[in-house]
């Protein structure tokens, strides 16, 4: 669902820069490959195994919050599909 008053990639844009400038290197080392929740008006976040649980922490925190999630280490949150494989002829 669209926010009200960011689009899409203003939202990720915005949490990809906060992430980097402000938070990474306090959580990778001891959360990598948790779940990361990131307000991108106020920079509060919360973290949790379960994005969900992270999710509703920081959605209960300000309900109409701009979240943006990511996966703590990893490009993405999810990858979709299986493991590359290389065809030979």
């Amino acid at each position: 669902m669209p926010h009200s008053r960011y689009t899409s990639e203003e939202i990720v844009q915005r949490g990809q820069e906060i992430y980097e400038e402000q938070i990474r290197t306090e959580v990778e080392a001891e959360h990598a490959g948790k779940f990361l929740v990131v307000d991108i008006e106020t920079g509060l976040y919360e973290i949790d195994a379960s994005e969900l649980a992270a999710f509703d922490r920081a959605h209960a925190k300000h309900p109409d919050a701009a979240l943006y999630l990511l996966r703590i280490g990893h490009d993405t949150a999810y990858r979709i599909g299986g493991k590359a494989q290389v065809l030979e002829p």
